[in-house]
């Protein structure tokens, strides 16, 4: 599903996000990357998405070398990966529904079965209720599942969620990644990154630790580190 191989981000001021990371997440993994603020995570999903390229090193998702992805052939890549970004990205101006409903128009998908799409997807987060209300009449937990909801409207192998719960309170946050288990269990892969420790609390998957842009370990909590030179690979309890 996710491959990378002795990754590394520099950006142009000298920093380095990534220093030699590589590991292999298969299909139907849910895994989860941590690490404290500036540890890399947001940069590795960013190059997951195709939004940045790796300085070095490679990346294949869904089969698909990035490194040879054309541009145009981005937007196909993403059809098949459901992003949940920090900051959720929603549009204000347009209800829940329409919200859900713009990954389906994109596509060209009928009106019709758009709709119908978008209310399933609804529902599966619990907001079919809320379907016609704007996201500033929804909690912070309520948008976050709204993000989640136009995520997966599009029915992603691959949902990729950067901080879910960063700004919720505990509760929320247990919903959210309860949500994420729930589509783990119906065969979606599933990486989420988060630097809280409440959502580690209680997992068995495995958990890949970022620090200072370089993979410390990769597997149950408290893994011991990667072998130098070669793929941290899978095979952790879920």
């Amino acid at each position: 599903m996710i491959t990378a191989s002795a990754v590394c981000k520099r950006y142009a001021e000298g920093r380095e996000a990534l220093k030699d990371v590589s590991f292999d997440i298969a299909d139907g993994d849910f895994a989860y990357i941590t690490g404290r603020s500036g540890a890399g995570k947001t940069t590795l999903f960013r190059l997951f998405a195709a939004i940045e390229r790796p300085s070095s090193g490679g990346i294949v998702v869904n089969g698909q070398n990035l490194a040879a992805l054309g541009r145009k052939a981005v937007p196909y890549l993403r059809r098949n990966i459901g992003l949940v970004f920090q900051d959720q990205k929603l549009l204000f101006d347009r209800n829940a529904l329409a919200n859900v409903l713009l990954p389906l128009s994109i596509v060209g998908l009928p009106a019709r079965e758009a709709e119908r799409r978008a209310l399933a997807a609804l529902d599966k987060v619990g907001l079919l209720d809320r379907a016609k209300a704007m996201p500033v009449a929804l909690s912070g937990g309520e948008q976050q599942r709204l993000a989640i909801a136009r995520a997966v409207v599009n029915r992603p192998s691959l949902l990729l969620a950067d901080e879910p719960t960063a700004n919720l309170d505990a509760d929320s946050a247990t919903d959210i990644l309860g949500i994420f288990r729930a589509f783990h269990q119906v065969g979606v892969t599933v990486v989420v990154a988060t630097h809280d420790p409440q959502a580690l609390a209680d997992v068995k998957p495995r958990v890949l630790r970022l620090d200072s842009g370089r993979l410390l370990s990769d597997g149950p909590l408290g893994a011991a580190p990667p072998s130098a030179g070669g793929l941290a690979t899978g095979g952790a309890a879920r």
